[in-house]
């Protein structure tokens, strides 16, 4: 399966809008737990792995295929994979998200 981008249908939304297509990519099962473990080092596949509780394999290349796709991250070979500029700015995009969870959090939700 494509990886959704902005201009085509995604999954709840025949618009095409970017935020929908945007919302689909995020939602894809791992995802965003493969971009949150990218966040400060390039990792291999098999770290990678690790680093998410042992993810079956299939699924975490369909996910790196995906975020390759859409230019998010990157596969140095000698390095493993790492986010490129794109996967910077949409982790910054959600860190007011982080700081909502902790509030949220300690608040005893």
């Amino acid at each position: 399966m494509a990886a959704p981008r902005p201009g085509r249908s995604a999954r709840g939304s025949r618009s095409g809008r970017p935020i929908m297509a945007l919302l689909d990519l995020l939602g894809r099962r791992w995802l965003l737990r493969v971009l949150w473990e990218l966040r400060q080092e390039p990792l291999t596949f098999r770290a990678l792995r690790a680093r998410c509780d042992a993810v079956s394999p299939s699924v975490l290349n369909a996910r790196l295929a995906e975020l390759r796709e859409v230019g998010m991250v990157a596969l140095d070979p000698g390095a493993g994979y790492a986010l490129t500029r794109e996967g910077r700015a949409l982790l910054e995009a959600l860190a007011p998200l982080q700081g909502w969870a902790e509030r949220w959090a300690r608040r005893g939700a």
